[in-house]
């Protein structure tokens, strides 16, 4: 039987518990947007805070093996100084696989919903492995216009024996050919701060992989959600791959609160063969605040169904993150405090998405 829209707790059980989500709501053919998904106005994406498109900030990973080396270097630590994304061409990932990763999301989320129900909460035959909808449904006022699967790399067999069938090779070799693209780039950043570190630091620091496959169903109100709200990722770096269809904003410029109507906001376009970078929490934190962690957002559309697949590289759970001391000793001041990876994660998940307040948890000021 066909839930009440009106009634929350059944749309609640029907896109969660239950594990429909909102692709199980657009199947039934939904022609509004319930109230529990409508955004309060100063979470909506306002056009007319949107100025174009970030095109220029495109990084040919190629050269940093050649005479251009010390440029690219620069290009990158400039990028995540300032916005916190750039977009990378001639990453080391084939082509043929990123468009492989897209087909196989498609394949997932069109899937019966008991087949994707298997790996709920509470359910799931490995918590390496997690489907779900918005960010935390449970406490959250609005829902995001979003459905996901989720799945953490511990090693290949792990990934083979639990990871869903369909998208498990596809995603193993995404999270295996970006590893060394994820490496470099992080070497670039904290060899650039001056920090030399030993090789069980770096793997601490760096040693957590995991890639979801995000499903955005076509909205009939795109005006009204959000497919994902306001907020910073809590890692070291995000690898994302888009589709054609776009959405992707990032804010420029970090002294803007969320019903300021003078932030700007900036669309990161699909261009094709190119994977998006941005820089998470955890970087900013070890940087002292210098590259910045940067705060993004997904529209909806009323078109056609979208995908992203990023890869989030993060510290290890029980790895202390907190300013570099030859950071710290440079700008005379520590901007943060250290932490507990896991404990920043804890407390970032404890809230819903609302910019960048995640950092308040390891902030000195």
């Amino acid at each position: 039987m066909a839930p009440s829209f009106n009634d929350g707790d059944s749309l609640f059980n029907f896109v969660v518990k239950d594990g429909n989500g909102v692709k199980g709501l657009v199947d039934m053919g939904l022609t509004e947007v319930p109230g529990r998904y409508i955004q309060p106005p100063h979470h909506r994406i306002n056009k007319q805070q949107v100025a174009g498109s970030l095109e220029k900030v495109t990084i040919d990973l190629s050269e940093l093996d050649g005479p251009n080396h010390e440029q690219v270097v620069k290009s990158i630590v400039h990028a995540s100084e300032t916005l916190g994304f750039f977009q990378v061409v001639n990453h080391g990932v084939p082509l043929e696989l990123l468009e492989s990763l897209k087909v196989a999301a498609h394949e997932f989320f069109g899937q019966p919903a008991e087949k994707k129900a298997a790996y709920l909460k509470g359910v799931s035959p490995s918590p390496l492995v997690r489907y779900g909808t918005s960010f935390v449904p449970e406490i959250e006022k609005a829902l995001e216009w979003k459905d996901y699967i989720s799945m953490t790399f511990t090693n290949d067999a792990d990934a083979l024996d639990f990871w869903p069938n369909g998208c498990k090779e596809v995603a193993l070799e995404y999270v295996k050919t970006s590893s060394q693209m994820v490496q470099r780039l992080l070497q670039a950043l904290i060899g650039n701060l001056g920090v030399k570190l030993e090789d069980s630091r770096f793997q601490e620091l760096t040693g957590f992989n995991m890639v979801n496959m995000n499903f955005y169903p076509p909205c009939p109100n795109p005006d009204l959600t959000v497919g994902v709200g306001r907020h910073s990722d809590a890692g070291m770096l995000t690898v994302l791959l888009q589709d054609g269809i776009g959405g992707l904003y990032v804010k420029q410029g970090e002294n803007t609160s969320p019903d300021d109507q003078n932030e700007v906001w900036i669309e990161i376009p699909p261009t094709h063969g190119a994977l998006v970078i941005n820089v998470g929490d955890s970087l900013q934190i070890l940087s002292n605040g210098r590259y910045k962690s940067a705060e993004h957002r997904v529209r909806t559309t009323d078109i056609e169904s979208r995908v992203s697949v990023p890869i989030f590289n993060a510290p290890l759970p029980k790895a202390k993150i907190g300013p570099f001391p030859e950071v710290v000793t440079r700008d005379g001041v520590a901007r943060y405090k250290e932490v507990v990876y896991e404990e920043y994660l804890k407390n970032y998940f404890e809230k819903s998405l609302d910019g960048k307040k995640s950092l308040d948890f390891a902030s000195t000021v």
